[in-house]
């Protein structure tokens, strides 16, 4: 099985009426050029999501205006200069085939087949139990045959809940409630499974050894019959920034290949006359390698065969800086002291289906994401993870607020802490699945019930003041009262405004200052365990407030007094990474900066620059003989100082790669 180390992706969605389609397609120049990018893999549509396919299939509806066998040409040019290829497969979306046959379509619990707006390319999705799924299956298998590719993208597999008649039957049968939108969407999400089964053990069958990926399906559902997986994240197509860093340091904790996977858009696929800086594409691509991920860069190839020369520049130019690094990423596992336990896997959808759940699994990912960006900020080494990989090597547990404790993460705290390890648990963390209570005693505190005060406001005793302001803090997010255990030690406390910001009949009470001090704990320590009464990392997400982060700073200075990296003069957007190679540990430090302009939308247009920026690692018992920049081998002055080696990097723009070599 080929494992990619540089990927493109292309679309190829084309309208049926398009004209042209295939005329213009120059196999020699087209493959030339990627490979001229230095890249070994590539996905490329057999069939698209309007449903046509680009091979003169026997099974499916080749595209009108194709001449030839546009992917066979192409299958064969990529092999004859050594680049992988998989076959794109759109999986849940066949436009043309659903206008064909409205009994192969999903029929929504509203009543509709279309959704609107008409013009999305979701608004007509394939049922897989309907005759529609061996179709599918069948058009897969014959790819495999023909053209003997290295692997299948199916793309857009997950699709909405359907009461048609083959998944009403079946749902009678199991006693499903369909009214139940948990029930309906829980049915549907064992649909899909089902069908990616079906999927992997029907090309499988010809080709054990291809690289198959289902997008549209959680990452740990894929375990048994996907072998790869990829993080589709273009942050200025719906993703945003805050995804990737999010998602990359739970994908790699999943035992499988992780790809990338950025485009070249200024906004989403299908924009075809945008393109954004270098910069903006490199600052993905630079920041997957550091966290472990090898890079895919997204376009949508004309249907022409147009050679759109300011991607094909752009492509190679990113590669090119990049690729010099390939000694440095080989092989190179990411280096961790903590994580932040997960609610759910990503993108999630095992757990929607209704208001309720989904009400819940937005406010965990908003917590999460605030949860990584501190930590990326504080300059820490962790993971995401949910109950998937072991914790055991982490020295600290986050649980950020909104993880309530089943019997299953009970017994991995209990024994973390066994272990010596560290939990600080903010907000709702820490009651059972009810919360009506503290799931275990370790945390200290008993839940009295929901916080009272809108706003409340935090004071720090004085053995918890680093970093704070010496006034009443305000908690922007509603949080829990709890009372401390005796022996618990209570490093912050809650402040009462005078009155609740709310309308008292007469006035709108919006001016609230502090009043009184309650005693109440904000902040508790009990021997291993924090606890924060109040959700810090989602009032972070919504407000950006820096006390929230310095709480947490301030914890794991006790938890962490020798963190892996140090960079006390490090800017704050500054992210630094670590991974390690037998011999030897790579230390990334990355400098962007996205941007928010106009409506609201975030880019990078240049790199930033830093100068004498000093970093430490620690040391762990691996003693450095020599310190250099990557590509360059160019030689840094390093200094051990007990259990850390400092080096001072003269110049950083946009990214820098420190080698510790032993």
């Amino acid at each position: 099985m080929h494992i990619p180390k540089w990927t493109l992706f292309f679309d190829f969605h084309t309208m049926p009426a398009n004209p042209d389609v295939g005329k213009k397609f120059d196999m020699d120049a087209i493959t030339g050029w990627i490979k001229d990018c230095g890249v070994d893999f590539i996905a490329f549509p057999a069939r698209c999501n309007l449903g046509t396919a680009y091979y003169p299939t026997r099974l499916g509806i080749p595209h009108p205006a194709m001449q030839g066998d546009l992917f066979g040409d192409l299958v064969k040019a990529c092999h004859a200069k050594g680049i992988a290829i998989s076959a794109y497969v759109n999986a849940g979306l066949s436009h043309e085939e659903a206008y064909r046959r409205r009994d192969w379509t999903v029929l929504r619990a509203d009543g509709r087949m279309y959704s609107e707006e008409f013009n999305d390319s979701f608004c007509r999705q394939m049922c897989y139990n309907t005759g529609y799924a061996e179709h599918v299956i069948g058009m897969a298998r014959e790819v495999v045959e023909l053209y003997k590719v290295d692997g299948l993208f199916f793309d857009c597999f997950h699709t909405q809940p359907c009461i048609g008649i083959e998944c009403m039957e079946k749902m009678k049968a199991e006693g499903v409630d369909w009214n139940d939108p948990a029930q309906l969407n829980d049915f549907n999400y064992r649909k899909m499974l089902a069908m990616g089964r079906r999927l992997s053990e029907g090309v499988r069958a010809i080709n054990p050894d291809l690289l198959l990926y289902f997008n549209g399906i959680d990452f740990e559902a894929q375990a048994e019959f996907g072998s790869y997986l990829e993080l589709e994240c273009l942050p200025q197509g719906g993703w945003g920034y805050e995804t990737l860093p999010m998602v990359a340091r739970y994908m790699r904790t999943l035992g499988k290949p992780v790809l990338n996977q950025t485009g070249r858009f200024q906004k989403s696929w299908g924009d075809f006359g945008g393109v954004r800086p270098q910069p903006s594409v490199e600052y993905d691509c630079i920041y997957g390698i550091a966290n472990g991920l090898p890079p895919s860069i997204g376009d949508h190839f004309h249907p022409r065969g147009d050679l759109n020369r300011a991607v094909m520049e752009l492509d190679k130019a990113v590669y090119k800086n990049l690729q010099p690094l390939q000694p440095w990423i080989e092989g190179a596992v990411p280096v961790v002291d903590m994580a932040n336990v997960m609610k759910c896997g990503y993108p999630g959808y095992k757990w929607i289906g209704g208001d309720a759940r989904e009400k819940q699994i937005k406010s965990a990912t908003e917590s999460l994401k605030a949860a990584t960006r501190m930590l990326c900020e504080l300059k820490m080494q962790f993971d995401n993870v949910t109950l998937a990989t072991p914790w055991d090597k982490y020295k600290v547990l986050i649980l950020p607020d909104e993880i309530e404790i089943d019997e299953q993460i009970a017994g991995r705290l209990k024994k973390h802490l066994g272990n010596g390890g560290a939990i600080i648990a903010t907000g709702f963390s820490g009651l059972d699945e009810a919360r009506a209570k503290f799931a275990l005693d370790v945390f200290g505190v008993d839940y009295d019930g929901a916080d009272p005060f809108n706003p409340a406001y935090i004071e720090f005793k004085p053995e918890f003041a680093a970093g704070m302001p010496d006034m009443p803090v305000t908690l922007y997010e509603r949080g829990l009262s709890v009372t401390a255990r005796p022996g618990v030690k209570i490093l912050a406390t809650i402040t009462a405004p005078y009155y609740n910001n709310e309308w008292d009949g007469r006035h709108g009470n919006q001016y609230t200052p502090p009043d009184k001090g309650t005693g109440r704990p904000a902040v508790t320590l009990n021997g291993r365990v924090a606890y924060v009464s109040h959700p810090v990392f989602r009032t972070y997400y919504t407000s950006a407030a820096l006390p929230m982060r310095q709480i947490v700073a301030n914890l794991l200075a006790r938890f962490l007094p020798e963190p892996l990296i140090r960079a006390p003069g490090a800017p704050s957007y500054s992210r630094i990474t670590v991974t390690s190679q037998p011999g030897r540990r790579m230390v990334y430090v990355i400098a962007y900066l996205p941007e928010s302009r106009g409506a609201g939308v975030n880019m990078i247009e240049e790199p930033l620059e830093l100068t004498d920026f000093t970093v430490s690692l620690r040391l762990d018992g691996r003693i450095p003989k020599k310190a250099y920049l990557a590509p360059g081998r160019e030689k840094l002055d390093f200094t051990i100082d007990g259990n850390y080696a400092t080096v001072c990097i003269p110049r950083v723009r946009g990214w820098s790669v420190v080698v510790f070599e032993e």
